[in-house]
């Protein structure tokens, strides 16, 4: 199996030369006659969890158990301080072109990658060819919940909760394991669990739901789960556009880095990224941006982009790998939560 999924890796000579073949010869995906127009202005909400207390609990950790961290599930702390612009964001969201599942700015088209949020990531077990998909018959959510935390079934069912149509765990008691775990390993776990519940996938605000139990459980198997994270962003951004409201639900941190590593002149990276301890999404984070800048501005500033002002490859991008089709098809699935 796996040989098979590395057969399918070209370069990006060849992905670009079959990407032209491909649309020259076969045209669009889009069903005849379907015509591609940005909607209405959305009333997109970007409301997002107060992160300052998990914040706090990862500041005071020592080294050995953030180098743990970082093993097992890459760099997503570095996400607890990143600034969602809330002004950029809406203004972005009203660039978001469902059909084609990308930001249409002017001429210029562009979606992040697989690619590239893996490099953000920086996880040395995630496989790219283990990629997460919720099987039929899974474990329970109290099931789960005992293998991540370690606690007891009764532990457990005391705390899960009914919110909406799912059940979740509410942070608090996530935050206590945090802090009293006897066990140092399960301490890092459930302090990932909730970075992928409140940053990642913060559907549930202040909580961590069923379904993001489900991808971490997996993640120690060496499951990627950068194409649900994509997945969940496409899926949100096209929710809020077609209904011209809503709140976001993807992971804001992980995109608006995607956004200022393509369109904001940043110095170039050189050599740093062929480095083994080199993290571009913790370089990004100390890079001091404005935040001033009021909605109205960052309209007009997208709505006038040009082809040169923008950077068709982000600085600290270095792979040359890139996959772009699943067997006959041509396009990669991207399996949500």
């Amino acid at each position: 199996m796996k040989n098979e999924f590395l057969d399918k890796v070209k370069d990006n000579a060849f992905v670009q030369r079959w990407s032209e073949n491909a649309q020259l010869e076969k045209s669009d995906s889009l069903t005849k006659e379907y015509t591609s127009e940005l909607w209405d202005f959305t009333r997109i909400s970007v409301v997002q969890n107060d992160l300052q207390e998990l914040k706090e609990l990862w500041s005071h950790w020592d080294n050995e158990m953030k180098q743990l961290l970082y093993y097992n599930y890459g760099d997503i702390p570095y996400l607890l301080d990143v600034k969602v612009d809330r002004y950029l964001f809406r203004a972005m969201a009203q660039f978001w072109n469902s059909a084609y599942s990308c930001f249409t700015f002017g001429r210029v088209d562009l979606a992040p990658t697989v690619e590239e949020y893996t490099a953000l990531l920086r996880c040395p077990r995630f496989q790219v060819d283990k990629i997460y998909s919720r099987a039929v018959n899974t474990p329970t959510f109290v099931k789960r919940l005992m293998n991540i935390t370690g606690m007891s079934e009764q532990w457990v069912e005391a705390r899960v909760q009914q919110k909406g149509s799912g059940k979740c765990i509410p942070w608090e008691n996530l935050k206590d394991l945090i802090q009293t775990h006897p066990d140092m390993k399960k301490r890092v776990d459930v302090l990932a669990l909730s970075i992928y519940g409140l940053v990642i996938f913060p559907k549930a605000l202040r909580h961590v739901d069923e379904a993001v139990a489900d991808l971490f459980d997996r993640l120690g198997k060496g499951v990627t789960p950068v194409p649900a994270i994509l997945a969940e962003t496409f899926r949100s951004l096209s929710v809020c556009r077609r209904s011209g409201e809503g709140r976001f639900i993807g992971c804001a941190q992980l995109l608006l880095v995607w956004f200022h590593s393509h369109f904001w002149r940043v110095e170039k990276a050189s050599y740093r990224p062929f480095l083994g301890d080199y993290s571009p999404l913790k370089e990004i984070v100390i890079i001091s941006r404005k935040d001033d800048i009021i909605e109205e501005k960052w309209m007009a500033i997208l709505q006038n982009l040009q082809e040169e002002d923008i950077e068709w490859k982000a600085p600290w991008m270095v792979s040359d790998e890139i996959l772009y089709r699943c067997g006959s098809y041509d396009w990669v699935p991207l399996l949500g939560i």
